[in-house]
């Protein structure tokens, strides 16, 4: 088939998906059959389609998630504990918008970094910014990045994302530096931003965790006050799994 005036337009103006909408209605006889209206409802269809299905892509790049989970796959049986009905509120993503924040507390292995990313990759699809972090690696890079010059542009990156995924948090008590880098982060982020939590301790644990009464008192301020929680039990999900051959 010669090349219609039409799709080499297309092409040129970066339109890809109505690019290849309209090359395979042009093949379909059976196209031929719609209306002008029809046919421009269809393309547009698709390139919405193409420039959704980019963009969730590159949130998803930026996001780093730890596993590939999603809200449908959710296991609300076992006894965990999974206020079934509670999550399903906080994946429609009200308290986002809002600017809450969520602990999910439990011990090893029950899904409090899965149920984090599956909440995590709802929100990229909502078209919200996302990053997860691993607590201890984050002071890390924090400690790596004050040196190097990076330390105000990654600070400047956790406190405009959207929603922040800080994973196993309090595996040790912080020391000084820490705490001054949690604190300014929360601070940049409490009202305009939230951020999930999670945790092998409950929340009553986690002052000690910080270790300085003062710091502890502002963190936690910033934290806990307006974070809805999920509180789960049991064993660990791990064990159950087959092993395999």
């Amino acid at each position: 088939m010669l090349a219609h005036p039409t799709l080499d337009r297309l092409k040129a103006m970066g339109l890809s998906g109505m690019a290849k909408a309209f090359d395979e209605l042009a093949a379909n006889a059976e196209a031929e059959q719609l209306s002008h209206a029809e046919w421009l409802a269809l393309l547009l269809d698709r390139e919405w389609s193409s420039r959704y299905d980019r963009k969730l892509a590159a949130r998803l790049r930026f996001a780093k998630l730890r596993h590939q989970a999603a809200p449908e796959d959710v296991d609300y049986g076992g006894e965990r504990g999974l206020d079934r009905a509670l999550f399903i509120k906080l994946v429609a993503g009200d308290w986002i918008d809002a600017h809450d924040n969520l602990a999910i507390c439990g011990p090893s292995g029950v899904g409090k970094s899965w149920l984090a990313c599956a909440l995590g990759h709802k929100a990229c699809r909502d078209d919200r910014s996302v990053l997860y972090q691993r607590v201890p690696r984050l002071f890390a890079n924090l400690a790596l990045a004050r040196g190097d010059g990076r330390y105000a542009r990654l600070q400047r990156t956790l406190a405009r994302v959207q929603l922040l995924i800080l994973d196993d948090w309090g595996l040790e008590p912080l020391d000084d530096q820490a705490r001054h880098d949690l604190l300014e982060i929360l601070e940049d982020r409490y009202g305009r931003r939230s951020t999930i939590i999670t945790s092998q301790l409950p929340v009553s644990a986690w002052h000690d965790v910080i270790g300085n009464p003062t710091y502890a008192d502002a963190i936690l301020d910033r934290l806990v006050h307006n974070a809805h929680r999920i509180d789960l039990t049991g064993e660990s999900l791990r064990r159950k799994q087959p092993q395999k051959a």
